[in-house]
């Protein structure tokens, strides 16, 4: 039996060098192959870098004709998830790879689902996206995941306004793509998953403001006979803090209650019905009491004013668009 076992082991040992011998060849083989398949396959052409801080005059000009906005469809096996949010002048934020680039203009937005008895394939509808952007001149500047707290940082009007366009950015992926024209620039965003596909369009346009400054004779006519009145202040997105443009109203309000040291004011804010009602109030209040500030700041005795939010409550318009919830963003004047 021992020389039995000596007379085997070296066959025994033979054959596993012989398997690992043809292991090693079939793996360097198998390497070759690919290399092989590699090196004959063209390589992509690499993308342009884009520069640290975006700048849409890096963004080549496209002529490529384009029909009415919004520009761009679907495909026929797929449907809008809701009825699309369409309005004459909003906003998207737009991640470029280093911040958001928060772009005004014509806005639409929509979410996509699969059509009646079709099936969604986010493959599919990516490609026919894709042909869409690029045969309409579009360029991509980024394409990845936006940092989760730079994302959970928006306000949540914001994030709410926009989710109809903006997918599930928490989890998914995102394009940016810019169409850069002689005289505008249209924006997109799109996003996709296994259950749906978003996308928003923002043609730029330069805001025109329709809201009419009242001098203090004007605010005085309102209050003396109807009690009230609306001045046209403005606010950051989302921000309590009042911005210089609102300086020429503010001085109005002040030549007011100059011109009469018996007059006392409450000054009320409201907002529109996005986001919800504990955050509206709180905006609304801390607007508020911002004029209320100005104002005290200018040399009015605080006695003479009392400040407080509403939000959403007592709308003088709809809010079923854009021009109702601008009417019902707003800070009233009432005669005490």
């Amino acid at each position: 039996m021992r020389k039995i076992i000596l007379a085997v082991m070296p066959l025994a040992l033979l054959s596993v060098g012989c398997h690992r011998k043809q292991k090693v060849e079939e793996t360097a083989t198998a390497t070759n192959v690919t290399a092989a398949t590699v090196s004959a396959s063209p390589a992509p052409p690499a993308a342009a870098p884009m520069p640290a801080d975006f700048s849409i005059d890096n963004v080549p000009i496209s002529n490529a004709p384009l029909g009415k906005f919004p520009f761009f469809g679907w495909p026929a096996n797929y449907a809008p998830q809701n009825t699309p949010k369409e309005v004459g002048f909003g906003h998207f934020p737009f991640w470029t790879g280093k911040a958001f680039n928060d772009i005004e203009g014509q806005t639409f937005m929509v979410t996509l689902d699969a059509a009646p008895n079709k099936q969604f394939s986010s493959y599919e509808l990516q490609k026919n996206m894709q042909t869409l952007f690029q045969q309409a001149g579009a360029v991509k500047v980024f394409e990845g995941k936006i940092p989760y707290d730079t994302l959970k940082a928006l306000p949540d009007t914001v994030r709410s306004e926009i989710s109809p366009g903006l997918g599930d950015a928490y989890n998914d992926p995102v394009e940016t793509w810019v169409i850069h024209r002689p005289h505008d620039a249209i924006w997109i965003n799109y996003s996709t998953n296994t259950a749906q596909g978003a996308f928003a369009v923002v043609q730029t346009k330069p805001f025109v403001p329709t809201a009419v400054l009242l001098p203090a004779d004007q605010l005085k006519t309102a209050l003396d006979q109807i009690g009230k009145a609306v001045i046209h202040v403005n606010f950051a997105t989302d921000q309590t803090q009042l911005l210089p443009t609102s300086g020429p109203q503010m001085d109005a309000v002040i030549a007011l209650l100059k011109g009469d040291p018996s007059l006392k004011l409450a000054i009320n804010g409201y907002t529109d019905d996005t986001g919800s009602d504990d955050h509206n109030v709180t905006l609304s209040d801390g607007r508020a009491k911002a004029v209320q500030a100005a104002l005290v700041a200018a040399g009015i005795k605080s006695d003479r004013l009392q400040a407080k939010g509403y939000g959403r409550m007592i709308p003088v318009s709809n809010n079923t668009d854009e021009a109702g919830k601008a009417a019902n963003r707003r800070v009233e004047l009432v005669k005490l």
